[in-house]
């Protein structure tokens, strides 16, 4: 039977190699209770050389933190670009749409461009300022307090304006994509006006890149079946593709 420092050691490895383990394929691999490998992952924990997530452990931060919109606008910038490329597909001649906060979805507002009328209502202030001097688009800018990380609105104000909106498809960005607990982003106001943005759209798409995959921010949004479409980029798992797929949701690779 492995002591404590063998043990301590497979576990990174193991992590080091896979990324992600179980606690009971570490039970059944090492011989030992669960009670035992809950108690080596917690020391390791403290010690900063892993995170324990539901039911095992994993090398990187499930959790997503709140990082500011300029500092958020730097990272995996060419992703969010095809991305937003892929987006457009989905827009509509005359048609009306919502694009909520995020750099992700604020690549889709640079991107845009029309030819027909189109209605776009958003809390995000960047994205009005944007889109407000394109030809052929309308923009409907959601009230209430400007949040300086997103430069977006959140609050009932915002919420008044939407009992009274209906649109065709929203484009929501996420801080965490994870198969259990949905959709979610890390501020908890801005989740609670993105589940009233959900509730006035005809379709729903999340624009992620593959980063998101496997993470949970603070405020959960929706469930994975309560959108229509994933767009992503090419770097998720073929696993965590098929299983999306298999809720009936269309996943789309940039």
């Amino acid at each position: 039977m492995m002591n404590i420092t063998d043990r301590h050691e497979f576990i990174l490895k193991t992590l080091k190699d896979k990324g992600k383990i179980s606690i009971d394929w570490l039970c059944e691999t090492m011989k030992v209770s669960s009670v035992t490998i809950r108690k080596d992952l917690k020391v390791l924990e403290d010690k900063n050389l892993l995170f324990r997530i539901k039911g095992g452990a994993s090398n990187s931060n499930p959790y997503a933190i709140d990082r500011p919109i300029l500092v958020k606008e730097t990272i995996n910038d060419e992703e969010k670009q095809r991305i937003a490329q892929e987006a457009l597909k989905l827009i509509k001649n005359n048609d009306s749409i919502m694009i909520g906060s995020g750099t992700t979805v604020f690549a889709l507002a640079k991107n845009l461009e029309v030819t027909h009328g189109l209605t776009v209502i958003t809390p995000a202030l960047k994205v009005s300022l944007e889109l407000s001097n394109k030809p052929n688009i309308e923009v409907l800018q959601l009230g209430g307090l400007i949040r300086p990380n997103s430069s977006s609105v959140a609050g009932q104000y915002a919420m008044r304006i939407l009992d009274e909106i209906s649109c065709g498809i929203l484009f929501l960005g996420a801080d965490g994509i994870d198969l259990d607990f949905g959709i979610s982003i890390s501020n908890l106001p801005e989740a609670t006006l993105n589940q009233k943005m959900l509730n006035t759209a005809q379709k729903v798409a999340i624009l992620a890149d593959s980063s998101k995959f496997g993470k949970r921010g603070l405020g959960k949004i929706c469930e994975l079946v309560d959108v229509d479409y994933i767009i992503t980029d090419s770097k998720v798992s073929q696993s965590t593709v098929k299983t999306i797929e298999d809720l009936g949701i269309k996943i789309i690779i940039a």
